[in-house]
């Protein structure tokens, strides 16, 4: 099978409805998302809709929580946002019937899920919500045994924003790197999948990574959207920092 992995919409409606059409393209069996659908974007209504309908199967995002209950650990401009994407979901659009059914999907998304030896989470394999491993988590050698230790043989996660495959050697590879396609083998592996909504590696693309399971290979796909619709929309909503906007040209 192929599947394609998702993660980290934040709302980003423009950026999803791109990436859905490049899915569609790579012969895909399923989709499979690792979280946070919303915070952040101007669209989490539509984002969820679009994932509800799509998605084989989803993860709880550390801002997906923050929408049910209190936030932690969240900046001024990260806590202004979630608070009006409350709000925004609790208006809609749609009937009280859509609006409640948004509500239970986010509500019953798993904190994680295991098949065979491959785990999927959004933060790591130890904290599967909220745990980041950034690119220099490799330098600390015995956190990364720790967080290897979970893992049966792959893991799949996002939260970082920052694309890229983490080894048991310490290295950690990024899609450049790799030119965008990576064999695997018998190594335990993390492998972050990028951001959809909200790229962090300086690279304003869509992030998203497709498995294929018979040929043994993980393909990165990046993907241009149009930023700036995105961006005006941010704009007009004064609840939203304009800044969640300026950031998407740069990929910060």
């Amino acid at each position: 099978m192929r599947h394609a992995l998702i993660s980290d919409i934040h709302g980003n409606l423009e950026a999803l409805t791109t990436v859905m059409r490049d899915i569609q393209s790579q012969n895909i069996d399923r989709i499979i998302c690792l979280g946070d659908i919303v915070g952040y974007g101007p669209n989490p209504c539509q984002c969820l809709d679009t994932v509800m309908k799509h998605c084989d199967f989803t993860i709880l995002g550390n801002h997906d929580q923050a929408a049910l209950f209190d936030p932690e650990g969240f900046n001024p401009v990260a806590l202004r946002a979630i608070y009006w994407t409350r709000d925004e979901l609790d208006r809609g659009p749609g009937s009280a019937n859509i609006i409640n059914a948004r509500w239970d999907f986010l509500s019953e998304l798993p904190r994680f899920r295991r098949e065979e030896d491959i785990l999927f989470v959004h933060g790591s394999p130890r904290d599967a919500t909220n745990e980041y491993v950034f690119p220099e988590t490799i330098y600390d050698q015995a956190r990364m045994r720790l967080l290897f230790e979970r893992v049966s043989s792959y893991c799949f996660q996002g939260h970082t924003h920052m694309p890229g495959v983490f080894t048991t050697d310490g290295e950690f590879i990024t899609p450049d790197e790799c030119d965008y396609e990576f064999e695997l083998g018998n190594e335990k592996l993390m492998i972050n999948v990028g951001s959809v909504g909200q790229p962090r590696d300086e690279d304003p693309r869509s992030c998203y990574a497709v498995l294929d399971d018979q040929r043994h290979m993980l393909y990165f796909r990046r993907v241009e959207y149009d930023i700036e619709q995105t961006i005006r929309q941010i704009y007009a909503i004064e609840e939203l920092d304009n800044m969640l906007g300026d950031r998407l040209r740069g990929g910060r």
